[in-house]
């Protein structure tokens, strides 16, 4: 790497660095406002006063209410709770024994899906997707029918590894006519997309602070009223007896710190992303043979661009392009290290062999056209080294 270039972050959709101003607001919170919000004295009152605060920003900014709020340690919690607490719950009251969900979730959901499916007797529908990874709204239709025995129907808002879009607001329609309860796993969206959730008429969203310039290890889940829960983790009565545990106080309050800065930058932030985006793709494209982008050309998230590049592994991609000082993924994060092809290209079609080739970037605050142009000069001759080290018939 050249030590006078600074380094260009391109794996946003895996992590982001905290905002400062986030920061600064959680610091009082760790050593001066430390108490526990449970607590009826003074300073465990002042804990619990910034919580109900961040509650209420947060469902202020999804047009919710604060006791639709549930906070989480992150997505994966968030995810498991909403899929576990609905389906539990309601085939407890109804019977209803059915999780409909897509074979591109994260694994935080798909793998939640197939315990309930292994382990407690569900039965389990995967709808397909088409080869930009959208879910038709005939097949959600068709999976629902008259919905007298779905659990819960769940489909992300945007996908982690392609970055497509989901119809959501027409899914949620389909679901709340037929009177099923939809869950959005939201992590990607959070920032980017408008997530309002009676436009979006969903019953539960989860989300993650850390991928929106917020804290690790803190998240929230939206859970309309009146939707059937059985919380999953036992202990204490606090979160309204939905999620036993000591809050994270700090987390929280940057939490709801990062969630209302990032919702003030998103229309505009989303537009300069979209360009930066667009070139990045574009000049891929044009400047090396044998790429093919994945994931939707147009209902795409702003900042996620995906591609297939033949005659290549992502292993040597990243280690290239780490070398010249990028940083970018190769799919979701959290299958680093794993052998298996992504599920998610493997739903789309994507053989196996070809899969190993693929490449995510995935934009942010700080990154500017100077970095596009770096990539697009760099990666072209990264490439050329690797085919022509180990050529492969394109």
């Amino acid at each position: 790497m050249n030590q006078s270039r600074k380094a260009i972050y391109l794996d946003h959709a895996a992590t982001t660095p905290m905002r400062t101003e986030v920061l600064e607001s959680m610091q009082p919170y760790f050593t001066e406002f430390y108490g526990n919000p449970s607590s009826i004295h003074a300073i465990g009152r002042r804990a619990n006063v910034a919580l109900d605060n961040a509650r209420r920003i947060i469902a202020d900014l999804l047009g919710a209410a604060s006791r639709e709020i549930v906070f989480t340690s992150g997505g994966t919690e968030g995810d498991n709770a909403a899929l576990r607490g609905i389906a539990l719950a309601r085939r407890h009251l109804m019977g209803a024994n059915r999780i409909i969900t897509t074979p591109i979730e994260h694994h935080a959901v798909l793998h939640t899906a197939y315990d309930l499916r292994d382990h407690f007797g569900f039965e389990l529908t995967l709808l397909p997707v088409n080869a930009e990874g959208i879910v038709a709204l005939r097949d959600v239709e068709a999976a629902v029918g008259n919905g007298s025995d779905v659990a819960l129907v769940s489909t992300m808002y945007a996908n982690n590894e392609i970055g497509t879009i989901q119809p959501l607001a027409e899914i949620g329609e389909l679901c709340h006519h037929i009177g099923v309860p939809l869950h959005t796993d939201a992590v990607q969206a959070a920032g980017k997309l408008p997530l309002n959730v009676n436009e979006l008429q969903v019953d539960a969203l989860s989300v993650s602070a850390h991928k929106f310039y917020g804290p690790k290890g803190v998240g929230f889940l939206y859970l309309r009223r009146g939707t059937p829960y059985q919380p999953v983790q036992t202990g204490g009565s606090h979160e309204g007896d939905r999620r036993a545990g000591t809050e994270n106080v700090p987390g929280i309050v940057g939490l709801a710190k990062a969630f209302a800065l990032a919702e003030a930058d998103r229309p505009q932030e989303a537009e300069r992303l979209h360009l930066l985006r667009e070139q990045l793709i574009g000049g891929i494209l044009e400047e090396i043979a044998g790429v093919t982008l994945t994931g939707a050309r147009t209902a795409r998230v702003s900042n996620i661009a995906s591609f297939i590049i033949a005659g290549v592994e992502a292993e040597g991609l990243l280690i290239g392009l780490d070398l010249a000082g990028i940083a970018a993924g190769s799919g979701s994060a959290c299958a680093s290290g794993s052998q298996r092809p992504s599920h998610v290209l493997e739903a789309i079609g994507i053989p196996p062999m070809e899969a190993q080739g693929a490449l995510r970037f995935s934009l942010g605050r700080a990154n500017q056209p100077e970095d596009i142009s770096y990539v697009l000069e760099t990666l072209p001759k990264i490439v050329t080294q690797i085919r022509s080290s180990a050529p492969v018939a394109l």
